[in-house]
């Protein structure tokens, strides 16, 4: 016997465009006109990128002038060589990733049809079929014809708005912000796209299935299943070793009984492994697990690692006795090693729609930052792809729980018999390779359409001995009109069930209903059930964003359409800094550096931005022409508004029987390309002033402050109460000073005081309700609360506030003002990389300096701007 090969075909790559007039593809294998890969994987638009064949899409105008490549077809070849080996007795094809319709052909027979970019394809060979010299040929076809061919044998159906591409794009399985959405371009993409290896071998683990238990007494334990192929006259050694599989911890030799083994070993570890946990409330130690096959002589035919960590995870849903502002209810919340925890974080998109290009670093880099925002959550929305492995193992070990869709996004989608077909291979595909990570995670099918009410996303399922938490979907629709039913639901409520239910035994995991799911009658908008969406700030009733005090729910996280408006988890959009545009401008001239310029338009996708912009804008700020201004302005108000509601919504995780918010995520993460859009740091990577208000908001000691107050005239305030609370999310109460610092902006009054507070563990603590102190009534008073760990309450709104005075900072990056300074952001004057700052979209109150840590500045002069001065500049 054999030890396995794998051979994965990373060279000797080849790509040219189908010519219609060659009556066979296979004829085109000898045809001229071939062009060397640059890149392996591949993707069609990232090679005549490098040919020098298309303008870079992401810049100026020029995705429109790409928009031929996805209404052609494309071919790639490959050529390999293969030594006999006459122990081996087996071999196959394993395709991690064909984007999307791919006819497969070797040495010139077809051997596979692909038509779903999300599947992983094993293709059994008969070893005379490989020879010493051997060509793969791949003939990708358009999906936007196939499309368009299945909507006129189908129907048309609904799916979501204009900006959010073409309705046909339901019946393909393809990533279907492929097609545009309101944050992204149109890019057909097709190529390999993940890697394709060749195996030959006698005998090979064909999966390996761990179960990292923890108890409800929080014991550790491992059980291991294991399913082979080929010859069977062999044993099984079973490792578990530290993470850096150095340290062995325990082993074990197995006699293989048969070609499926069921718990090849049961381990009790009670003192050998510590648990894992998410991140701010333990480590995130993880273990290796190794499965060696072995022949009867010792030889290793085959060995596969896996990393794991042990943790169990609830979804805890119990009915509240007490009433907050909404009734009483039921909680959402998530329950990690025996410990409740409020998850804030916010929602992944893919990090570029040439999915080649985001390397292994790159991904680190964006969980990272999320990390580092004091973020414990991530939700990968169902409009994109399964991310690869590396995306997983690092949530994995910077302690991220995962919140996983499954790929359906905005529309009606279909249930005929091959589509479910293939749908139900694609999630048995992806909950196979996914079910091992110690992160929590969530197979979530995410449906959302217009002009009615869906219920899409979750059934969230929980095991107290599980490894994993997966969820599908339930989709109610009500006062349906032009739409009869909806299909899918064979999707969500049989086929997901069934195959979370079959690969993620031996105890079946049960399901809880969707989101956004609601009370009675599935009024899924019901704050005292489930999860909720919230657009009525950017979008739906547009109410202004100080409105999100009222507007919270037991989870904020799901999305829906509204009102026949795209709507998104919740969230405020805003521009990248100008670095970012002037990439995108690609020398443009005057004509196009304002606001409503055709190219500003390009690069933001979001449906009427316009007027959705201009009325946020203009209830916030002074109106200006002068682009460098609108831009600080749309960032300073995403800022603003999203922190508040992290800060407002936060405040509802009180203590045992009182935690009645027990998550946000915000709408979103990332981008795909450069653009204007809701997420908090650009497609560079470059954090807006939203990231730090957030992290701020998240940190595990914030302080938040509420002023209601009695209007008259022009936002004057008498009368007004002030409200402060604390939140602590350590487990262990916390002694501090809370001091009380108020100025007002028109006169030379102040006022401190100062209070002795203990923050309880792993909640929100009230810490003062008091009329809010001011001068005399005469002295037209605009008092601004502030309070440690710095959080302020501004008069609003902003454009009535003067600008302020800023004492220079000097080269310490030390700042401090003589009166209060809103939303002061930091930026390195001149050319050279980016700055890393520990903090910045600062308050900065008299007499409380705050000193931010820079990487990366070189000597370079710190530019300053703020409210007030939007535009930057140097001290």
């Amino acid at each position: 016997m054999s030890s396995i090969r794998n051979l994965e075909l990373k060279s000797n790559w080849s790509w040219k465009q189908r010519e219609p007039s060659v009556e066979s593809v296979l004829d085109e294998v000898d045809t001229s006109g071939w062009k060397t890969a640059q890149a392996y994987p591949s993707e069609i638009h990232v090679e005549l990128l490098k040919s020098g064949l298309i303008p870079d899409p992401y810049l100026g105008f020029n995705e429109n002038k790409v928009q031929w490549i996805g209404k052609v077809e494309w071919l790639y070849k490959c050529t390999f060589d293969y030594t006999v080996n006459s122990e081996e007795t087996h071999a196959f094809l394993e395709f991690l990733g064909l984007d999307t319709l791919c006819d497969v052909y070797l040495n010139g027979e077809k051997i596979l049809t692909a038509d779903n970019q999300f599947q992983t394809h094993i293709v059994p060979l008969e070893l005379p079929s490989l020879k010493s010299q051997n060509t793969l040929f791949l003939h990708f076809k358009s999906a936007l014809h196939l499309a368009k061919e299945l909507e006129a044998q189908m129907g048309k159906v609904r799916a979501g708005s204009t900006n959010l591409g073409d309705p046909s794009r339901v019946y393909v399985r393809k990533a279907q912000y492929d097609w545009r959405w309101d944050w992204g371009p149109e890019l057909m993409t097709c190529g390999p796209y993940r890697p394709i290896t060749l195996k030959t071998y006698s005998a090979r683990i064909q999966e390996v299935y761990t179960h990292a238990l923890l108890s409800d007494d929080n014991v550790p334990s491992l059980e291991v299943d294991v399913t082979l192929d080929g010859a069977l006259d062999a044993s099984l050694r079973i490792v578990l070793s530290d993470a850096d599989n150095k340290t062995v911890l325990k082993s074990e030799d197995v006699p293989v009984a048969g070609p499926s083994l069921a718990s090849v070993v049961a381990w009790d570890l009670k003192g050998m492994v510590e648990p894992w946990w998410p991140v701010g409330y333990g480590a995130q130690l993880l273990y290796t697990v190794s499965v060696l096959l072995l022949s009867s002589t010792g030889q290793t035919l085959d060995e596969i690692t896996t990393r794991v960590g042990f943790r169990r995870v609830a979804l805890v849903q119990e009915p509240f006795e007490e009433p907050d502002q909404y009734g009483t209810g039921t909680s959402f919340l998530f329950e990690v090693n025996g410990v409740r925890m409020f998850m804030g974080g916010s929602n992944w998109v893919p990090a570029d729609n040439l999915l080649t290009t985001i390397s292994a670093e790159r991904y680190r880099a964006w969980l990272m930052l999320l990390r580092d925002g004091n973020q414990n959550m991530v939700r990968l929305w169902g409009g994109g792809v399964y991310e690869p492995d590396v995306f997983y193992d690092v949530c994995d070990e910077l302690g991220i729980l995962v919140w996983q869709d499954m790929p359906f996004a905005c529309g009606v989608y279909p249930a005929h018999d091959s589509f479910v077909a293939s749908v139900r291979k694609e999630t048995e595909d992806n909950v196979k390779r996914l079910r091992h990570h110690p992160r929590s995670r969530f197979f979530a099918a995410t449906t959302r359409t217009t002009r009615w009410s869906c219920s899409g996303a979750v059934r969230v399922l929980s095991l107290p001995s599980s490894n994993s938490i997966c969820a599908s979907v339930h989709v109610f629709v009500s006062s349906i009109t032009d739409v009869p039913s909806l299909p899918a639901v064979k999707l969500y409520e049989e086929v997901f069930p069934e195959v979370v239910a079959t690969l993620t035994g031996p105890q079946p995991i049960p399901y809880h209903r969707g989101s956004p799911y609601g009370g009675k009658g599935w009024d899924t908008a019901d704050p005292t059930v489930g999860d909720v969406h919230q657009w009525n700030i950017w979008g739906g009733k547009e109410f202004p964003y100080h409105d999100y005090v009222k507007l919270g729910g037991r989870f904020v996280s799901c999305v829906l359409f509204l009102l026949f408006l795209p709507l998104r988890e919740f969230g405020i959009p805003s521009h990248p800094e100008m670095k970012t545009i002037e990439y995108w401008m690609d020398g443009a001239g005057v004509e196009q550096r304002h606001a409503q310029s055709a190219l500003m338009a390009q690069h933001c996708r979001a449906g009427s931005f316009e007027r959705r912009f201009a009325i946020l804008m203009n209830d916030n700020f002074r109106v200006t022409e002068d682009l460098e201004t609108y831009v600080y302005n749309t960032r300073l108000m995403a800022a603003e508004g999203v922190s508040y509601a992290y800060q407002v919504w936060r405040r509802k995780w009180g203590g045992p029987g009182k935690q009645y918010t027990g998550g946000v995520l915000v709408w979103q993460l990332n981008d795909c390309w450069p653009v204007t859009s809701w997420a908090i740091a650009d497609y560079f990577l470059r954090p807006k002033p939203i990231y730090f208000t957030i992290a701020r908001q998240l940190a595990t000691y914030s302080v938040g402050v509420f002023r209601t107050y009695y209007e008259y005239g022009n936002f004057q305030s008498y009368g007004a109460t002030l409200e402060i609370w604390g939140t602590n999310a350590s487990l262990a109460p916390r002694s501090a000073t809370l001091e009380l610092h108020c100025v007002d902006l028109k006169s030379d009054w102040t006022h401190i005081e100062t209070h002795a507070v203990t923050l309880l563990p792993n909640q929100t603590t009230e810490l003062l309700a008091i009329p809010c102190p001011g001068p005399p009534h005469d002295a037209a008073a605009s008092p601004t609360a502030d309070a440690q760990f710095t959080t302020t309450h501004s008069v609003v709104p902003f454009r009535f506030v003067e600008p302020a005075l800023l004492r220079d900072p000097g080269l310490k990056v030390t700042v401090s003002a003589d009166h209060p300074v809103k939303g002061l952001w930091l930026s390195a004057i001149g050319d050279g990389a980016d700055v890393k700052w520990s903090d910045n979209s600062l308050d900065i109150m008299p007499g409380d300096p705050q000193v931010v840590v820079t990487k990366g500045l070189d000597g370079r002069a710190v530019g300053i701007a703020f409210l007030g001065k939007e535009k930057a500049y140097k001290l």
